[in-house]
């Protein structure tokens, strides 16, 4: 990793936890003696790439996922519901196990959050557009005369707890699809957060929105989970990865169809961003050392991000005075969490961050 800042110690143990897990299931895929080779083989009549990823003739086809793979996955991951097959992703799923294997092979010696860099097959995908993916495309639509909110379905953090009591998860879904939101981001980390790659799946065929997965991205297997489960983008943080890292995963997200939204914390994580072009920087107003919000700090980094990319203010916005704050300095979408979960009223809540109306029944 380069020189930065210190990564908060919850992202390190939540980084170390996620690696655990991968690792327990790498070891069931291993025992099962090529159950993933038996799901690329179910697998390979979806040989089709789309996207980014067909035009560039890059990696795989877009999350094609085999049917007994699928089965194998879920189950050795369990509570955490993940599905897909381990390294089904179609006809030319060869070149993206490889990547895996590689960046796990690069991992085994490794400590903190370093992990070695996925390698890319020959044909990088070029950057996604509005006319590739949904996501872009909900977040930049000519149409659009209200702020891009983002709406987020999470199951808990770890400074609220499980939020199982209060959320239900699929009336969320549709609530934020039929109130105005332009896209869904959805927590799939099971361990802190009480997500899951299942769970994401059904937030995203109820509410039909472009999805987000928002997980720790430690191994190339995330990126096919998160496709196969039906994901529009993946979330990448820069924190977690060295810069030439950075790129070789937000490649291989865009070979599956998947636009990589960058998330940075503070002006040390900007140096990730350097010499490549990216599709979406997100900027994190929560300092996960304190969880205390600084809109105005996010504002600042303003000037410094990537001016292609389109930017995302995220965390902590409370009310309409925030979004306007946010969308007067620059920032082109908002990812809304709790405010809305936790909100007694849900819909009026985001028509209110909207910027008024009312709100629709879900």
């Amino acid at each position: 990793m380069s020189a930065r800042s210190a990564v908060p110690d919850l992202l390190l143990r939540i980084v170390e936890r996620r690696r655990e897990r991968l690792a327990e299931i790498r070891g069931r895929d291993d025992a099962d003696g090529g159950a993933a080779a038996a799901g690329e083989a179910a697998a390979g009549g979806l040989a089709g790439a789309t996207g980014a990823a067909g035009a560039a003739g890059a990696i795989g086809a877009a999350g094609a996922i085999g049917a007994a793979g699928a089965g194998r996955a879920a189950g050795a991951i369990g509570a955490a519901g993940a599905i897909g097959a381990i390294g089904a992703i179609g006809a030319t799923a060869a070149s993206f196990a490889a990547a895996a294997t590689a960046a796990h092979a690069a991992r085994a010696g490794g400590a903190g959050v370093e992990h070695g860099v996925p390698s890319v097959p020959d044909g990088e995908p070029a950057l996604a557009g509005p006319r590739d993916n949904p996501f872009l495309a909900a977040l930049t639509h000519p149409s659009r005369e209200v702020p891009a909110i983002i709406a987020e379905v999470k199951m808990g953090s770890p400074r609220l707890g499980p939020l199982h009591a209060r959320v239900d998860p699929i009336a969320q879904a549709r609530l934020y699809a039929a109130n105005g939101a332009a896209a869904l981001s959805v927590v799939v980390e099971p361990d802190f957060f009480f997500g899951s790659y299942e769970l994401l799946a059904e937030c995203r065929a109820a509410s039909g929105l472009p999805a987000l997965a928002k997980d720790f991205v430690v191994d190339p297997l995330q990126l096919a989970w998160a496709r196969s489960a039906g994901a529009d983008a993946v979330l990448l943080i820069a924190a977690l990865y060295a810069p030439e890292e950075l790129a070789a995963y937000a490649r291989l997200a865009r070979g599956l169809g998947l636009v990589p939204l960058i998330e940075i914390h503070d002006a040390g994580d900007l140096a990730c961003l350097a010499g490549e072009p990216w599709e979406l920087v997100g900027v994190n107003n929560r300092d996960l050392r304190t969880f205390e919000v600084d809109l105005e700090r996010s504002i600042a980094l303003l000037p410094s991000l990537p001016a292609p990319a389109l930017k995302v203010a995220e965390s902590g916005i409370r009310d309409a005075l925030d979004v306007a704050l946010l969308i007067d300095s620059g920032f082109d979408a908002l990812l809304v969490g709790e405010t809305l979960l936790l909100a007694d009223d849900p819909a009026a809540k985001l028509h209110a961050l909207l910027g008024g109306g009312e709100a629709a029944e879900s």
